[in-house]
């Protein structure tokens, strides 16, 4: 038997939101899936028992910064990821190329991988396709992307950066190519990334080439980089419409409840992003009515839970008031809580999506989610949300 495979189990009346089961050998994920970012093995400050209490399913960790530190090879001497952070379920590890990106100033780009300086002392190290393939087949995740290249989308977008584009577009074909020949352990599900920047047409052009290269697994790289979130859904339609329907499809590092929903509605199945932890341990919370910011001197003495409609331990047990109070403080049990609620939050928006699908009700569930959600206390998430900073370390 294979032990990596995709299957689709129901799908909404016009055919794009999906309810999946991807099989690994660390268990099933049911799609559509959210993971949270775990960027050094470990989510921050949450324990794999809370995580499991919570239902999460799988975890993404860093390629990049468990290079460097503590490195690979300890890291296969001791297990790999799931010996090592003692997490028993699905593991995702990106490529590290959006870090190489976020810190392009220690970096030398070449045909052949990108030369660069580790920020935590200077010591030089260099990433080819190839080696990122081997690193993360030593972390023995379960599920692993191939290195890319790209940059933000800029905002009015000219001929010039078309065929800058182009370039990046190519280079990260051809090195997706040499990943794809450089893997050998056939229990890890290869992604593929599909680039682009923000032109419709190189975004379908690279999700059919990739496609063509033989992956069996696709991801979309380098969206919530300074694209509205029209043209955002434009892109990402044009990247999934060549996709093979029988693979699965993940959206990198956006994760907006707004960003969730309408790439459910367009058939992503996997996603990643730091944004509820992030925001957890700064005082920001998701419920059903938007977002909130408990620093707010409003919630000082509300008695009520973050989220009343919220059925997870932090919202049976503690008020706004002692939360903030807590975030006030300083005290780290806040960020904990705060984390442990938006991660429940998470999970059971996108459990309730599997059931619309599943009883072909998601267009109808999705309009009366989103109408409820509304904007929240930050700025409107749906035109800011999405941003570099959400794909940085959790």
């Amino acid at each position: 038997m294979d032990p990596v495979g995709f299957e689709v189990l129901a799908c909404s009346s016009d055919g794009c939101a999906r309810v999946g089961r991807l099989h690994t050998p660390h268990g099933q994920l049911d799609t559509p899936v959210f993971f949270p970012v775990g960027t050094y093995a470990a989510v921050r400050g949450v324990t794999p028992e809370e995580l499991e209490d919570v239902g999460v399913q799988g975890i993404l960790a860093n390629t990049y910064h468990l290079y460097l530190r503590p490195g690979e090879d300890v890291i296969a001497r001791l297990g790999g990821l799931h010996g090592f952070m003692g997490w028993k379920r699905p593991i995702l590890t990106d490529s590290g190329g959006f870090q190489l990106h976020s810190l392009d100033h220690l970096c030398r780009r070449s045909e052949e991988g990108v030369h660069f300086k580790s920020p935590f002392g200077g010591s030089e190290h260099f990433l080819s396709p190839e080696r990122c393939i081997e690193v993360q087949e030593a972390l023995g995740a379960d599920l692993i992307v191939t290195l890319d290249e790209f940059e933000p989308i800029p905002v009015d977008a000219g001929a010039a950066d078309e065929a800058r584009v182009r370039g990046l577009l190519e280079r990260t074909l051809r090195w997706a190519q040499r990943g794809r020949a450089a893997q050998r352990r056939p229990d890890q599900l290869l992604f593929g990334i599909v680039q682009g920047g923000g032109f419709e047409k190189l975004r379908a052009e690279s999700a059919e080439r990739t496609r063509a290269l033989g992956f069996r697994a696709f991801a979309i790289g380098g969206l919530g980089l300074g694209e509205t979130p029209g043209h955002r859904a434009a892109l990402l339609e044009a990247a999934l419409d060549p996709l093979p329907a029988a693979e699965p499809r993940y959206l990198m590092g956006l994760g907006t409840p707004h960003d969730l929903i309408e790439a459910v509605a367009r058939g992503v199945d996997l996603f990643d992003c730091v944004l509820p932890t992030r925001h957890g341990r700064h005082g920001a919370v998701f419920t059903h009515s938007g977002r909130l910011n408990l620093r707010n001197a409003r919630f000082r003495e509300d008695p009520e839970p973050v989220d009343s409609e919220c059925e997870c331990s932090v919202c049976a047990r503690y008020s706004r008031a002692y939360l903030r109070h807590l975030i006030i403080s300083s005290e780290m049990l806040g960020p904990r809580l705060l984390t442990l609620h938006n991660l429940a939050f998470y999970m059971r928006l996108l459990e309730s999506a599997r059931e619309a699908i599943r009883k072909d009700r998601f267009s109808y569930w999705r309009t009366g989610w989103l109408s409820r959600y509304g904007g929240d206390e930050f700025g409107d998430e749906r035109s800011g949300g999405s941003s570099a900073a959400t794909h940085s370390a959790a």
